[in-house]
């Protein structure tokens, strides 16, 4: 069999795409007789990620990411598939048992490629560089993430989902590797040029192009235009289906609304939070959210749960309550947390990485239910009641079964059935609680249990604000557990590291992972005045800049200067579906610049926003976390300094007090007493006492500050003047 032709088709700097439909014509079907393996446990078993243990009973010889593969890959001159997913992922299962459980499909495996699977969540850096060829190939991304490398590891060939056999205008996979195996052995100059155009696109969009000009709020009014352009009026969110939340894009506008006082910025927040929280992809029995919603109006939602989702979710409600004071968003902050601390508690210390949207291979299924289960549950006056608020039918909404949601608010069910408030909020609450006791019997999903550094630094962060804001003390307790967790048992040598799993520590961490550690200890401090979380953030800043840092261009990398070598050092500064190392770091580091008052800190990030602001100005929907780095940049941040013993109520009361109201450009600091050695390094600290002995709170801007009060409404007062 002969290819001909050149596999790719275009390449620009904006694009690279690989035609699927060329390949789908011109690669003649071979095929290949059922060839029985047994089954066999391969090197993947040895691996601590869950994913990659999925994948061990595969008759696929896979190997884990490892020098032993690229040097057998060298040795032998086979190309490399390269397989990226991760446990959560629906149609990861999917290819898995239509072609990874395949015997013949793995013979042909097994026989022309070298094949590496890779967890995504341990090895981001992986993730990050092919998800670039990926889409600059395709004009898409997504996982299960399939990629064909040159021993060099350049790519030459990738795609997402492949069907074991042709199926609805797609290349079946059987058919497209033996298509590619040709390619390789008879075409390889075609094959070795579209691999050096890969790799050359790649490189180029690695480069950063600084901007000189000055930062300015042009930028901010800019993106929050471009924002409420693509605004959903009627169900929130922005665009169309499918339809993700938008954390950080959201915390944006919650900021620019304060800015601006700007109400239509606020409503947008309030309008898709409100829908969100209400619709199929909220937990409306067991709290916290799914990934993402497959249709616009937040009913039908793609079913695997998310730590760093959650995380982010919870504290964009937190906030919101801040600034709208509604109860509501309360409620699903807490709920969200709650979740988080009730199921994805791992049993060593920290928290799991996710849920699985299958149970026995079908989707969602722990959260489906027939209006008649209700019924046979709560009987059926409460469970006719029950059927009303979450908009129960017969037909059902998901697969002839039902995704709860709030289709009617409690006060119109009142009112519409002539009965007390009182009695459907009691009927409801109580339906809520039986539901929950018998979806626990049912199977529930698979739990990634491996532990990420920053995904969990992201809940020790909610934690500690949802902590102090909302007065949990267990929220503070497990905040500091977890923090406590992370700096002893993911150090070793100095160093922090990526994943945990059953007692083994390993992987040199990433950007990430000291960006939202060092934002998440910062966070930590503010809300309890410990200095130790202070202390330790610094020291882990000073370690990211050292190791991270691009003196040269101004910028960061997502990988430490001595990472093993790959195709590219990425650097990938889109706030995506969590915001970017590079933004995080920025953020920490002007909190503790500001804290502090370590202008080499303000320098670093100043400098960082500068190598990112065309893009900024191009694509601010995928900057929104950036957006905010700029907004602290550009404000005169508002600092809060108490002073009184932490064990003293009036202290704990004017901290309370000046965390109550939304103010994003703030720092909190604190000390015992004026002789306190935690004011050491703290200037803002130095000159300042109590007023007769009293827990004390001074408001300043650039040190610069108001009359002290010993009133907890004379400080939330101030705070909102000041």
């Amino acid at each position: 069999m002969i290819l001909t032709g050149r596999i790719i088709t275009r390449i620009s700097t904006v694009d690279v795409r690989i035609s699927l439909e060329a390949v789908y014509r011109l690669f003649a079907y071979i095929d290949m007789p059922d060839v029985r393996l047994g089954i066999m446990t391969n090197r993947l078993a040895s691996e601590t990620s869950p994913y990659l243990q999925q994948h061990a009973n595969n008759p696929v010889d896979w190997y884990p990411w490892s020098a032993e593969a690229l040097q057998r890959s060298v040795r032998e001159g086979k190309p490399i598939l390269l397989s990226i997913g991760y446990s959560a992922c629906h149609w990861c299962h999917v290819m898995e048992k239509e072609s990874f459980e395949n015997p013949a499909i793995a013979e042909i495996m097994n026989t022309y490629f070298i094949n590496i699977k890779v967890d995504r969540e341990e090895r981001p850096d992986l993730d990050s560089i092919y998800m670039q060829a990926v889409q600059g190939m395709t004009g898409r991304g997504g996982w299960p993430m399939t990629v064909f490398l040159t021993p060099e590891l350049k790519p030459f060939f990738s795609g997402t989902y492949f069907p074991p056999e042709d199926r609805g205008g797609m290349v079946g996979f059987r058919r497209l590797l033996m298509a590619l195996a040709d390619a390789y052995a008879t075409r390889s100059a075609d094959v070795l040029e579209a691999a050096e155009q890969v790799a050359a696109f790649l490189h180029r969009n690695a480069a950063i192009a600084r901007d000189s000009k000055p930062l300015s709020f042009r930028i901010l009014d800019e993106g929050a235009k471009q924002l409420d352009a693509s605004f959903d009026r009627k169900f929130g969110g922005f665009g169309g289906a499918p339809k993700f939340p938008q954390s950080m894009n959201l915390e944006f506008l919650l900021r620019m609304a304060r800015r601006t006082g700007c109400e239509d910025y606020r409503s947008i927040v309030e309008i898709t939070l409100g829908n969100m929280a209400s619709g199929g992809i909220y937990d409306q029995l067991g709290g916290g959210f799914h990934r993402y919603s497959v249709d616009d109006q937040w009913m039908v939602p793609h079913f695997e749960k998310m730590l760093y989702d959650n995380a982010l979710l919870s504290r964009l409600y937190l906030h919101a309550y801040q600034a709208t004071r509604r109860s509501d968003f309360r409620y699903v902050s807490e709920q969200t947390l709650d979740y988080v601390l009730r199921e994805m508690r791992g049993d060593h210390g920290g928290f799991a990485s996710s849920l699985d949207a299958d149970v026995d291979g079908a989707e969602g299924l722990t959260y489906l239910w027939s209006k008649q289960e209700i019924l046979n549950c709560l009987g059926a006056e409460e469970g006719l009641i029950l059927s009303h608020y979450f908009g129960l039918t017969d037909q059902g909404n998901f697969e002839g079964q039902n995704i709860l949601h709030v289709s009617i608010p409690v006060e119109q069910l009142a009112a519409d059935n002539d009965l007390s408030l009182a009695f459907v909020q009691d009927v409801v609450s109580r339906g809520i609680h039986r539901l929950q006791q018998v979806r626990a019997q049912r199977t529930l999903p698979p739990r990634d249990d491996k532990i990420l550094t920053a995904w969990n630094a992201m809940v020790v962060g909610a934690l500690a604000e949802a902590g102090i804001v909302f007065e949990r003390s267990d929220y503070l307790v497990e905040a500091r557990s977890t923090a406590n967790f992370l700096i002893t048992s993911l150090r070793s040598d100095g160093r922090l590291l990526r994943t945990y799993r059953d007692g083994v520590a390993k992987l040199p961490a990433y950007l990430e992972d000291y960006a939202f550690l060092v934002d998440a200890l910062v966070t930590l401090y503010e809300s309890t005045l410990e200095r130790v979380w202070l202390s330790h953030a610094s020291t882990l800043a000073t370690e990211m800049i050292d190791l991270f840092w691009d003196v040269q261009e101004g910028t960061f990398f997502d990988t430490a200067r001595d990472h093993e070598e790959l195709i590219v050092r990425p650097r990938d500064v889109f706030d995506n579906a969590l915001p970017s190392g590079s933004s995080m770091a920025v953020i920490g580091l002007f909190r503790l610049g500001i804290i502090l008052e370590v202008q080499d800190f303000m320098t670093i990030g100043e400098q960082a926003l500068l190598s990112v602001q065309r893009l900024i100005e191009r694509y601010p929907t995928g900057f929104g976390n950036w957006l905010c780095a700029l907004d602290l940049f550009l404000s005169e941040p508002q600092q809060v300094a108490i002073l009184g013993r932490r064990a003293d109520p009036a202290t704990s009361a004017l901290l309370s007090a000046a965390h109550a109201g939304f103010s994003p450009n703030k720092v909190v600091v604190g000390a015992e007493s004026p002789e306190d050695d935690s004011k050491r390094g703290i200037p803002l600290l130095q000159v300042r006492t109590t007023v007769d002995g009293k827990a004390t709170a001074y408001v300043c801007r650039n040190n610069v500050c108001m009359l002290p009060v010993t009133d907890p409404s004379h400080l939330v007062q101030q705070m909102m003047t000041g």
